[in-house]
């Protein structure tokens, strides 16, 4: 198994047990997001064990195959198929980076919806050095969340990007020390944990679905979505629970 996941207090913690992505680990991270479906799942935590947090394929492995073309279509097919997962999840995604992140290590970065970064991360795209193309999403996300153009500038110069300024870019939510890195991005979880998911599901998606929609149609949803939330469990709770002037009490 190539990607650990154990379920503590509603949070999926996900653990990547090596750094570089073969058809083993792409098709370890797939069976653990299967796994955070489950109702138990609150929030999910995304780590590597690796010195770095994912440096993209396994060139060796690539370069040993018989058929390289028909073995990338299988790690994409499994990556991907995760990342599909990971997006349409209700419980927020929190990753815990470190190290050096490459090529579809930043589509697991950008797949987040909240990412911690060790102040001594980097970031590079690396596709276009080895002849390759961009995968795991990356070529849709980065332009999200950086721009075109420095999505541009990335993925054409492979030059290397430091935590600041992937910070101020927006590819990460926080920067910190890094031994500080797991013990905030699981606070983090923890907190989202013990929140409103059935308004987390919605709020990810008002916010996926509002690049794509016009302005006059999203507020269509935006009324639909906070007139249900209102009358959720949820809504009755956190409503209630501030004008008694206490802590809210969401249940799954």
């Amino acid at each position: 198994m190539t990607a650990d996941v154990e379920v503590r207090d509603g949070v999926a913690h996900v653990r990547l047990t090596r750094d570089a992505i073969d058809l083993a680990t792409a098709r370890g991270l797939l069976d653990a997001a299967h796994r955070t479906r489950s109702e138990d799942v609150r929030a999910v935590l995304l780590t590597s064990a690796g010195r770095s947090f994912c440096l993209g394929g396994d060139l060796k492995e690539f370069a040993a195959v018989s058929d390289l073309r028909g073995h990338l279509l299988q790690v994409t097919s499994a990556l991907h198929e995760a990342l599909r997962i990971f997006a349409t999840l209700d419980a927020p995604l929190v990753a815990a980076v470190h190290g050096a992140v490459a090529g579809a290590g930043l589509g697991l970065v950008a797949a987040a919806d909240l990412a911690i970064a060790a102040d001594d991360a980097t970031f590079v795209a690396a596709y276009t050095g080895i002849g390759y193309t961009p995968d795991a999403g990356v070529s849709w996300s980065l332009p999200r969340l950086i721009g075109p153009r420095r999505a541009l500038d990335l993925l054409l110069t492979n030059r290397t990007m430091d935590a600041t300024e992937a910070l101020d870019a927006g590819l990460l939510t926080a920067v910190v020390p890094p031994q500080q890195v797991i013990p905030a991005a699981t606070e983090l979880a923890a907190q989202l944990a013990a929140g409103p998911t059935q308004a987390f599901a919605v709020t990810k998606r008002l916010v996926r679905q509002g690049l794509q929609v016009p302005f006059s149609a999203h507020l269509d949803d935006e009324s639909r979505a906070i007139a249900d939330a209102g009358v959720s469990a949820h809504g009755c709770e956190g409503v209630a629970a501030f004008l008694s002037k206490r802590r809210p009490r969401y249940t799954s």
